[in-house]
């Protein structure tokens, strides 16, 4: 099995070209310059190893998993050395692999953003994709799943979820929050009860995730906001 063409793109487009490591940036991508031919330096990273023995292993994953997109991450060959080293194994853990990965790539959503000044709709519509996702997510993987159903006690599920939670919705939340604190001021009166709402969910669901606090005390997901964010991106219908 090897990294599938949409693993690539997805990788280095959600990257930017940059190496992911916390503090590099490092561009991985450069054009013909002095009579050079154009290069690139990025390397895949596996964060969960492609071979027994390598770091951060795990056996119960098939190689189709293990080469997808959720399970790499983008850096400069320095940075790639450094995480595969064996005395490093317990400093590079995969959580702090894929929050790096996740803080890089929400940077580059952010940064995208902030250059245009949506108006409201097309806001709308941006922010819904983003929780149609996270949705889609949840009634896959999360604890209400067929899966989690079916095998409560299944570590391999657990651990999807966990891994979903990480990759996808925390980076959308924080996706989403950065729009709506930015652009909030295109949002009428009467919707901003509902935007607080989702704020306060997003902070406290991060929260969890990074088990700062239980899960009884995370704001759970306010539909009022999803409801409102769809009526406007279908144009108040």
């Amino acid at each position: 099995m090897t990294i599938t063409p949409k693993s690539i793109k997805l990788l280095w487009s959600g990257a930017a070209g940059h190496c992911s490591f916390e503090g590099c940036h490092e561009r991985l991508c450069h054009p013909e310059a002095q009579g050079a031919a154009p290069y690139t330096l990025g390397e895949m990273a596996h964060i969960r190893g492609d071979k027994p023995g390598a770091n951060r292993h795990d056996s119960s994953q098939t190689q189709a998993e293990r080469d997808d997109y959720a399970n790499l991450i983008l850096l400069c060959p320095t940075h790639h050395t450094l995480i595969d080293k064996e005395q490093n194994e317990g400093v590079y853990t995969v959580d702090i692999l894929l929050t790096m990965k996740q803080a890089h790539e929400a940077k580059v959503i952010a940064r995208m953003a902030a250059d245009t000044e949506p108006d409201r709709v097309t806001l709308s519509k941006q922010i819904l994709t983003l929780i149609e996702e996270n949705y889609q997510v949840w009634l896959t993987y999360g604890p209400m799943s067929d899966a989690a159903r079916k095998e409560p006690h299944n570590e391999a599920v657990h651990a999807i979820w966990t891994s979903e939670r990480l990759s996808t919705i925390v980076p959308n939340n924080r996706t989403i929050s950065a729009m709506l604190l930015k652009h909030r001021k295109v949002f009428e009166s009467e919707e901003q009860a509902a935007i607080s709402a989702f704020l306060l969910h997003a902070r406290s669901y991060e929260r969890w995730v990074n088990d700062e606090i239980s899960y009884a005390a995370v704001r759970r997901f306010p539909q009022e906001f999803a409801d409102t964010i769809r009526k406007i991106a279908h144009g108040g219908v």
